[in-house]
Formats: structure tokens, sequence, C-alpha cells
């Protein structure tokens, strides 16, 4: 029985008890912080996001004095792509912010990393001019409601009604069954003939 405990010294105790401490230290350091940070970052989403399709319900059954069902129709369906645009930035923002925080936990210097990204992203806007223009005509269409799902309108050098209604492309199928696809960037004057007076 002595041979048993013969074999354990308090040198192997004090090794084990440093092993054990050196495997909390790094586990304590940046594994635990981006552990910590991907938590935070996904409660956020789930949390902002909810937050947004409840506000964006009560936007669309709020009561706005007439009992029209196609504004109502009308009212969801811009309260749905608010709604949209909204969930999507905000995850967008989280996300970056926690990479960001991810790559500082292991040691990446950020500042040349963002200096180039702006560099990249001054670059990605220059080309990607007509596809902003596009989104943000859309956003204004939608705000402005200037037409939405049924109605009839007449645009460009079409007539027909609209089928759907997207931040950067609406869908118009003219009397001949033609669907035609509009960047709303070149959108510049559109007739509604179902809107009343």
């Amino acid at each position: 029985m002595n041979a048993k405990f013969s074999s354990f010294s308090p040198r192997q105790a004090a090794l084990d008890s440093w092993h054990w401490r050196d495997i909390w230290d790094w586990l304590n350091g940046p594994p635990l912080h981006v552990i910590l940070i991907f938590v935070v970052a996904l409660v956020s989403q789930k949390l902002g996001s909810r937050a947004i399709i409840r506000i964006m319900n009560r936007l669309a059954t709020v009561e706005l004095g007439t009992s029209r069902i196609q504004i109502a129709a009308r009212q969801v369906e811009r309260a749905k792509t608010g709604g949209t645009v909204l969930t999507s930035t905000l995850n967008a923002v989280i996300w970056v912010i926690a990479l960001g925080m991810i790559l500082e936990e292991f040691g990446l210097n950020l500042g040349p990393l963002i200096a180039s990204a702006g560099v990249i992203g001054l670059a990605i806007g220059l080309g990607a001019q007509s596809i902003v223009r596009d989104v943000i005509a859309g956003l204004f269409m939608l705000i402005e409601d200037q037409y939405g799902v049924g109605d009839q309108i007449d645009v460009l050098e079409i007539s027909g009604t609209v089928e759907r209604v997207g931040l950067r492309i609406t869908k118009v199928r003219d009397e001949a069954g033609t669907l035609w696809y509009l960047r709303n960037g070149e959108i510049l004057k559109v007739g509604n003939r179902s809107q009343n007076r």
C-alpha cells in the first residue's frame, strides 16, 4: 500500500496544479472572451430582431382612420419591408462589431485593416452607385406610398399592375401579360391610376 503513495510526490502535485492553472489562464483569456462576444452578439441579434418585428407589427395594425382594405394591405406590406431593412441593418452592424472585437482578442491590429477597408469601401461605393441609388429610391417610394401591390400604374413606357415592390426592383405586369422588372433608381415619374384624389 505504501508503494502506491510513494509514486505520488509533492513535486508531481505542483506540476499537475501548474498544468491546470495554465489551462485555466489560457481559457480565461481570449477563448472565453470570444465565446462571450459571440453569445452577446447572438443575444443582441435575437432581441433586436424581435423588437423590430414587434414595432413593425404594431405599425402595420395601427388604425389610420379609414377602413379601406387596400390601404390596410399596403400598410402591412410597407411595415414588412421596413422591418426587413431594419433587421438586416441591425444584423450587419452587430456582426461587424463582433468580428472586430474577436479579431482584436487574438492580437490583430485593426488600424491598418480599417484603413484598407475604408479604401476598399470607397472603391465599392463608387462602383455600386446604381445599386445604392435603387435602394434609396425604393425606400422613398415606400415611405411616400407612391404605389403599392395591386395598383394600376404608368411608368416609363409600361402600363400595368404592380405585383411586387422591393427596395431595389419593382415588378409590373402589363396588359399583354409580360412581367417587367424596373429598377427603382430608373423610375423618374410614375402615374398611379389606383389612388384616389
